[in-house]
């Protein structure tokens, strides 16, 4: 079985309807995993009361009021009930596919870290979690959906006895998702990519909850600190780093992954492909859509 902790952000507005969605999503997945939320934003004690999921509002933070990650994942490993654990951010919904490919990965391997692509679209209404509910959504998805780039990562499915030291990273600012990557690495951990079978929902939203919005996420002291605790040049790890991936017949079969930094690898891509757009397009060559994905494909 599988042990969810997540760090929610206030519930207001429409981050509180995608908040909802998310853990009821996973709620329904089968086995039912534990699921806890960490600390105490506007809204959190009330819908962990509502869902009857696991809160636990003291955990460390920063100067700026922000949780420490490392908080996070060593009392989410104190009081869980399994050997699995799973970080997730709080507004990824996860589908039926998702639970069916952990176990999957479970079941073949003692130590990994199994990590997916996501799906951006945006929703703005509660779910209504039917008996079809996933249909109706992968309609949605099929229609509306767009994958995100290898540098988005969401969810982290771990064996507990993994990451057994983690830097204190502000959560909900850059570079730490990376980080998850670059120390599987380091040990050796194989990386299972999930997102042929069991690629992530992503509701998009604004950053109205950061001061400075969009701009203030990126360009934060605490965003600055993240960056040095990781270690790495920004995107230097990514999921073009998995080293495995799980297949539709449920085999795990190992990847041949680069290791030219995915921002050299971006810096190439915009210097020979999107800079020669314009004279790619008078020679009458189109870019191949590649941006969009279903489960499953």
């Amino acid at each position: 079985m599988l042990t969810i902790l997540s760090v929610p952000k206030p519930f207001k507005g429409h981050i509180a309807t995608i908040q909802s969605n998310a853990i009821r999503s996973w709620l329904a997945l089968r086995p039912q995993p534990q699921v806890i939320l960490f600390a105490d934003e506007e809204g959190t004690a009330e819908v962990a009361q509502e869902l009857g999921v696991q809160h636990v509002p003291a955990v460390r933070r920063n100067e700026y009021g922000t949780p420490l990650l490392d908080g996070v994942i060593q009392e989410g490993r104190r009081m869980s009930r399994n050997e699995i654990l799973c970080y997730t951010n709080g507004d990824i919904v996860l589908t039926s596919a998702f639970g069916r490919a952990v176990d999957t990965v479970s079941q073949k391997l003692q130590k990994f870290l199994a990590v997916s692509k996501r799906i951006n679209i945006d929703i703005r209404e509660p779910i209504v979690f039917r008996t079809d509910w996933e249909s109706h959504l992968f309609s949605d998805v099929r229609a509306r959906g767009v994958l995100a780039s290898k540098a988005y990562i969401d969810s982290f499915v771990f064996s507990r006895s993994c990451y057994q030291e983690i830097p204190a990273f502000a959560v909900g600012r850059p570079w730490f998702d990376h980080w998850f990557i670059k120390s599987a690495r380091d040990f050796g951990i194989p990386i299972v990519e999930l997102t042929s079978v069991a690629p992530l929902i992503h509701q998009n939203h604004d950053y109205s909850h950061i001061d400075g919005g969009l701009d203030g996420y990126w360009r934060s002291e605490e965003t600055r600190r993240n960056l040095e605790l990781y270690g790495q040049i920004v995107h230097d790890y990514t999921l073009e780093d998995a080293t495995h991936e799980l297949q539709g017949d449920g085999l795990i079969v190992k990847k041949e992954t680069p290791r030219t930094p995915f921002s050299i690898r971006e810096a190439l891509w915009q210097l020979l492909v999107v800079k020669t757009f314009p004279v790619r397009k008078r020679l009458g060559l189109r870019r191949r859509q590649t941006d969009r994905l279903t489960p499953g494909s």
